[in-house]
């Protein structure tokens, strides 16, 4: 992990609001030959000081089989990120960078019960679809949920070491983020409106 002092984000509460904010994650870990990824929606929680990442996924896929064998797995949360130019320092005389925000979350994952696999499918689907519209998950068929719990499995990871880089040219003199600010805006794109802003809240 590229990580230095000064792009580490020391006030954990920051940082789990990051990985909520982003917690589309990239779960990975060790297969039979290469590493094994997936990529699924996570509910971050804390049960007594303790980070837990809870989710499900789909039974006898690569990374469900490498999970079972090694339960050690890294979890990726990426944010924003955006090209950064050396013409906007107030020394351009070095290399160009990139500005992003991420934390690497290591731990131990566990898998559910039926009942468990169904708590966190019940979550996930009640966070981002709702408990009233028409797909609710308490609207679904029986005969659905009950195909469906036999083909995914829930599970829990306790999060053992947190990382983080929140890389945002806290390394530069405050006139040239200010430039960087002021020029990402003007680019204008989601990443980079986004990079600037967080640049900014720190500078204020």
């Amino acid at each position: 992990m590229y990580k230095f002092s000064y792009y580490t984000e020391q006030d954990t509460e920051k940082v789990i609001a990051f990985m909520k904010e982003n917690a589309f994650a990239l779960i990975t870990g060790t297969g039979e030959k290469y590493p094994v990824a997936t990529q699924i929606p996570l509910e971050i929680k804390i049960k007594e000081g303790k980070i837990f990442l809870e989710g499900h996924l789909m039974r006898k896929t690569d990374h469900h089989l490498a999970f079972e064998k090694n339960n050690n797995v890294l979890v990726l949360f990426t944010g924003p990120h955006c090209f950064v130019s050396a013409s906007w320092y107030t020394n351009p005389g070095v290399g160009s960078t990139w500005n992003y925000l991420t934390v690497h979350a290591k731990g131990k994952i566990s898998f559910t019960d039926e009942e468990g696999t169904l708590k966190a499918v019940k979550a996930v689907s009640d966070k981002y679809e709702g408990t009233t519209s028409e797909g609710a998950f308490d609207n679904l068929p029986k005969e659905y949920i009950d195909h469906m719990v036999k083909a995914i499995v829930g599970f829990s990871i306790e999060v053992e070491t947190l990382d983080n880089v929140f890389k945002l040219s806290q390394n530069r003199d405050v006139d040239s983020q200010k430039n960087i600010i002021e020029q990402l805006k003007k680019r204008g794109d989601d990443n980079s409106v986004m990079i600037a802003e967080e640049m900014e809240r720190r500078l204020n």
